[in-house]
């Protein structure tokens, strides 16, 4: 019973953080994103957009994970995990869709707020 408990509660915060909602950037990534660029700012202001781009990678890389953990809580069993294979899917579907936003950024067909571009 824990178990799935735990696994809904997963599965419903990771697919809050995950590429998978077409809501969550407003929300949730962008906020966590944002944050993340302007700590790692205070070290060298030059980092904000990097750094920015980087904590968005992130937040998405950990509701992917989160989701894959939560529906093999509910789903499967024990003996049918395999956490490296699963991290590693995780990984690369959240650096797959970052590629495609910063692609999508980088040639203009997605508009970034002025106060990214701009120091």
């Amino acid at each position: 019973m824990f178990k799935k408990l735990r696994g809904s509660f997963l599965l419903g915060i990771g697919y809050m953080l995950s590429p998978l909602s077409w809501w969550n950037d407003l929300f949730f990534n962008l906020p966590i994103a944002l944050l993340f660029g302007y700590l790692v700012s205070w070290i060298k202001p030059d980092w904000f957009l990097p750094f920015t781009i980087i904590g968005y990678w992130l937040s998405n890389v950990l509701g992917i994970v989160m989701m894959q953990m939560g529906a093999m809580d509910m789903f499967l069993g024990q003996e049918q995990r395999n956490p490296k294979r699963d991290l590693l899917i995780g990984l690369g579907g959240s650096t797959l869709y970052t590629l495609v936003v910063a692609a999508l950024a980088y040639f203009h067909l997605l508009e970034l707020p002025s106060f990214l571009t701009n120091p």
